[in-house]
């Protein structure tokens, strides 16, 4: 079935040098191989302030690229996310990129229940670290992970979510093109 997939590369550092950059390059080009639409949206890339306030947050005009990114967004049926554990958590650009799209009217109607407007749409999200993997997963409870899935996505109605988390990032050239092959055959299979 032929899917419209939104790729998110998250990385604040649009050096093309990153390893996050490769694998969400990889992906599309599976995703692409097989028949699915492909739309890009780079974080790094974007102009737009940090919300300060909740007025600005409730009450504000998003700026063209996160207008852009919205209809992205809109457009999509399944978005895959790459970004960097920085500190345990999404690197403060994409939060800030995230807190600006998901304002209320676009994300979820704001009540005293919040009710998601995104439904209908699935997500992965691809996250590097250079710790193990298991590392995090098992010691750390994927916290940051967990808290991504449950108080953005699936408060938006986006669901399900899968997660791929790529540990030891600055290790071995072969470990890297064997996350680039399961990125490419992730596209592939659009999930």
């Amino acid at each position: 079935m032929r899917k419209n997939i939104l790729i998110i590369d998250g990385h604040p550092d649009p050096d093309r040098g990153r390893f996050i950059h490769a694998l969400a390059d990889a992906y599309a080009s599976g995703a692409a191989d097989r028949g699915h639409d492909v739309q890009r949206v780079e974080v790094a890339a974007l102009d737009f302030p940090i919300l300060r306030s909740r007025g600005d947050w409730t009450n504000g005009t998003p700026v063209l690229a996160i207008r852009d990114a919205q209809e992205a967004i809109r457009w999509a049926n399944h978005i895959v996310f790459f970004y960097p554990l920085w500190l345990g958590d999404v690197p403060a650009l994409l939060k800030a990129f995230l807190e600006q799209v998901a304002r209320p009217g676009f994300a979820l109607e704001q009540g005293t229940m919040p009710k998601p407007l995104l439904g209908g749409r699935s997500a992965r999200l691809v996250v590097t670290m250079g710790m193990p993997a298991f590392f995090y997963r098992f010691y750390f409870g994927a916290h940051s992970v967990k808290s991504f899935e449950r108080n953005i996505l699936k408060l938006a109605g986006i669901k399900p979510v899968e997660h791929t988390l790529i540990g030891g990032v600055e290790g071995d050239g072969e470990m890297r093109e064997k996350w680039l092959d399961t990125m490419l055959n992730l596209g592939m299979a659009a999930a």
